[in-house]
């Protein structure tokens, strides 16, 4: 099929990095693993950030060219050129789908959505009328792709008559991680060789933008749970860049420098070396919809510990693949940190666990065959 694609909160083609970016990037290729021709329909942003009125106006009034754009072009093509699906990635309240709704109903196509979310306390105030186009779209859906289970709730009593909403495990490519992971020892002599580490101390490791919010918040609270084991050997290596990094390693300043390393930004083959290198994987994970780094360092074959915030725990197997920790509960954090730095054993029987449950359960390959069973079964009661 030919799959007319959009991404309302970041286009795919930004050249900012960031996890929406990447998600997007994963699901086209998911689409196109699963033999579908992938059209960026639009690269129209529809982020307001703050809620505010004239900014709204100005997005609604480019949506409205994109679509008389789109509906010209479409409809000049031979019916056999055209778009057989439309697929929305991310659509809530601060960055709502003002196009794919109108172009299907143009061309008499079904709509489908991952990733969407309703929150029924943005129906009266700045987000109001961001609010009320995201519950349209999700209204018009035929299918709902969850990749966030804790959305479901809000979602599901929106949707019309034989609409479905199918969860969906977070996924990736994860070759690179695989292969990293077959070559831990090797990676981890090239890593405490580069860094000037010892090599028989615990390698802690972080990878995450570095901004402001929930991102910031989850760095202090990392470095609020080591301040709590200064007295157990430990070094930590933070891989991440943007715009607040100098204020995240203010952070970490107490810390001996010998034992907290900042890498900035690095490519995923390079992240893809210095995860498998590790010993354990951390993040605080403060509001966190699901945490595709917390993925790529199971794939990796490192155990992770992580709070469980949105959709972290479907990651995590507790004591199987890592420690899920109560949300915010630092002393928590740091306990469950302490008990796996004193058992070797343990974490790499976790490490192990991890990467295979990630072969299983969280492939590109995996998704490709859900996401191509959704868009047959929607595509059933259209014909062009």
């Amino acid at each position: 099929m030919r799959i007319a694609f959009y991404a309302p909160m970041k286009p795919p083609t930004s050249p900012r990095p960031s996890g929406e970016r990447f998600m997007a990037r994963l699901l086209i290729s998911a689409l196109k693993y699963a033999g579908h021709d992938v059209l960026l329909a639009s690269k129209l942003r529809s982020w307001n950030a703050k809620g505010e009125n004239q900014a709204q106006k100005r997005i609604e009034s480019r949506a409205s060219a994109s679509i008389n754009r789109l509906k010209k072009r479409f409809l000049s093509e031979p019916v056999g050129k055209r778009p057989d699906a439309w697929f929305t990635y991310h659509l809530y309240y601060k960055a709502s789908d003002l196009i794919g709704p109108e172009i299907s109903k143009a061309l008499g196509i079904p709509y489908n959505v991952a990733e969407a979310s309703h929150a029924p306390k943005r129906a009266k105030g700045e987000w109001a009328s961001g609010h009320e186009a995201a519950e349209a779209a999700i209204r018009h859906a035929d299918h709902i792709i969850s990749l966030n289970p804790t959305d479901t709730p809000c979602v599901q009593p929106l949707l019309k008559q034989n609409a479905a909403i199918t969860h969906l495990k977070p996924f990736l490519d994860a070759s690179n991680l695989f292969k990293a992971a077959n070559q831990s020892a090797r990676n981890r002599d090239i890593l405490v060789r580069k860094l000037d580490l010892d090599p028989t101390v615990p390698i802690l490791v972080t990878v995450a933008m570095m901004r402001d919010g929930d991102k910031f918040a989850s760095y202090r609270n990392l470095a609020d749970a080591l301040e709590r084991l200064k007295q157990t050997p430990w070094q930590l290596v933070i891989v991440g860049d943007g715009p607040k990094r100098k204020s995240v390693e203010d952070l970490f300043a107490n810390f001996n420098k010998k034992i907290t390393r900042f890498l900035g930004k690095k490519a995923s083959r390079e992240i893809a070396d210095i995860l498998s290198s590790a010993d354990l994987f951390l993040w605080p994970a403060v509001n966190e919809a699901y945490g595709m780094a917390i993925l790529e360092a199971q794939a990796a074959g490192r155990p992770v510990i992580a709070a469980n915030s949105g959709g972290v725990g479907q990651l995590i197997r507790d004591g199987s693949t890592g420690i899920l920790t109560e949300k915010g509960n630092i002393q928590d954090f740091a306990d469950a940190i302490k008990s796996l730095l004193s058992d070797p054993n343990r974490r790499l029987a976790m490490g192990e666990a991890a990467k295979n449950t990630v072969e299983k359960d969280h492939t590109l390959e995996e998704a490709s065959k859900i996401i191509d069973f959704i868009l047959v079964e929607s595509n059933k009661g259209y014909s062009k």
